[in-house]
């Protein structure tokens, strides 16, 4: 026989898990839409030629690309680049700002490891302008995910909010701008090799101790949001870069206080850097409190133009993207959720003797009420019934007997605490309204 199993870097999960992961979804989708982002799907398959314009490098290597007949094709690994093919592709037809999100399962074919996997969701959400787009969207982005992580309920957490542009200038201003990239790429691995390895990499780029001891100073300035801001501008540096990413960064932050966002929930961290070669200004990294080993469980930020390697338009945007299953699995085994438990239906109706076709009757005027619930059809004792609804995960169980069809009332189990009461029909409905 073949051994029943799943390839490996692909998630499965149990029902009451899945339940718990639709749930997580759910809370995604809407609140992307109450903030008025339009959905979009595309494609799980793509061109090669479409999907691999800007790719190289790593990313390349772990492309899923094969071809069928004359097509060479390949599945997109990540939300982003099929997003700039659907804009160029639909420009004249989308009305901008162009806000949209998508939620979709993306395929890498990378080494699988603890929180990384070949097969998972993104849940992302773009702001595209044409020719331009104001610097406050880049506060709206991270306003929306913001009230995700608070419904989501599952522990406080911080939006940490940069502008590479600060950093750049502020090399400029040192004389460091030939070899930026390479401070850049180190900052961006600060937290995770500490300051004195940091220093160490600073050495070996011939930097002297004054500009090292200048940059850890400034990685590190403290105080409130506004205080960060405050010492930013009192360094005196008149590069252009550094002041107008002081400036940006000085609006973004003031503009998600006006979205209501939670003062704690978000901060300036003047590490973040993030891909050097895609965001041009505002970054975002989110990190759970005191989980913070987990890393960013969701990121983002601005870059100047979208799809140009598919249109001449300038397409400048600011996303964020939630990869769902890897934060879901991280949240599992730390124990900040228990993995998921309960059902999808309201109640499970148990006939008692020959009353199957009121019970069915009786499912169908729950579901009319927008009830989910289900029918036990199986032929055996009691004792097996309702063994099998208190393993359900269901709350109640509604024994229908004879008894039960005379009078019009039902026996309603509670099957957490075990009570158990007479309804009527509308009782009933409105019990499981609650």
């Amino acid at each position: 026989m073949i051994q029943p199993k799943t390839l490996s870097g692909f998630m499965e999960l149990l029902p009451n898990q899945q339940i718990q992961f639709n749930h997580f979804i759910d809370i995604i989708r809407k609140t992307y839409e109450r903030y008025g982002f339009l959905p979009i799907d595309t494609p799980v398959l793509e061109s090669s030629e479409v999907l691999l314009a800007k790719a190289g490098g790593e990313t390349e290597k772990q492309i899923y690309r094969f071809s069928k007949g004359d097509n060479d094709i390949a599945m997109r690994f990540d939300l982003t680049v099929p997003l700039a093919k659907y804009v160029a592709k639909n420009l004249n037809e989308l009305n901008f700002p162009f806000q949209r999100y998508q939620i979709g399962k993306v395929y890498r074919g990378e080494r699988p490891q603890k929180g990384r996997f070949r097969e998972f969701y993104q849940c992302d959400i773009d702001v595209i302008g044409r020719g331009t787009l104001d610097i406050k969207y880049d506060a709206l982005v991270p306003s929306v995910v913001a009230s995700i992580f608070k419904e989501m309920n599952i522990g406080d957490f911080c939006i940490k909010v940069n502008n590479r542009k600060v950093l750049s200038g502020y090399l400029q201003s040192l004389g460091l701008e030939d070899i930026a990239q390479d401070v850049q790429r180190l900052v961006d691995k600060y937290k995770k090799i500490g300051k004195d390895v940091f220093v160490l990499s600073l050495k070996d780029l011939n930097i002297d101790d004054i500009n090292i001891d200048k940059i850890c100073a400034f990685l590190t300035l403290d105080g409130t949001k506004s205080e960060k801001i405050t010492k930013l501008k009192q360094l005196g540096i008149t590069n252009q870069t550094f002041c107008d990413g002081v400036s940006e960064l000085e609006t973004v932050i003031n503009t998600m206080a006006g979205f209501g966002v939670d003062d704690n929930c978000y901060d300036i961290d003047l590490t973040i850097v993030r891909g050097l070669d895609y965001y041009t200004s505002t970054v975002y990294e989110t990190v759970l409190i005191g989980h913070e080993d987990l890393g960013s469980v969701c990121g983002g930020g601005r870059y100047d133009n979208l799809a140009s390697y598919y249109t001449h338009e300038t397409l400048p945007g600011v996303g964020m993207s939630i990869g769902l299953t890897r934060l879901y699995s991280q949240l599992v085994e730390a124990g900040i959720i228990d993995g998921g438990k309960g059902a999808v239906s309201k109640a499970i109706i148990l006939p008692m003797g020959d009353t199957l076709s009121h019970c069915l009757e009786l499912a169908k005027v729950l579901r009319e009420n927008d009830l989910n619930c289900e029918v036990y059809l199986q032929d055996v004792k009691f004792k097996h019934k309702i063994s099998y609804a208190g393993k359900s995960g269901i709350k109640y169980a509604i024994l229908v007997g004879e008894d039960e069809v005379k009078s019009g009332e039902y026996a309603v189990k509670d099957l957490e605490s075990g009570t158990q009461t007479s309804l009527s029909q509308s009782q009933l409905i409105q019990l499981l309204q609650k």
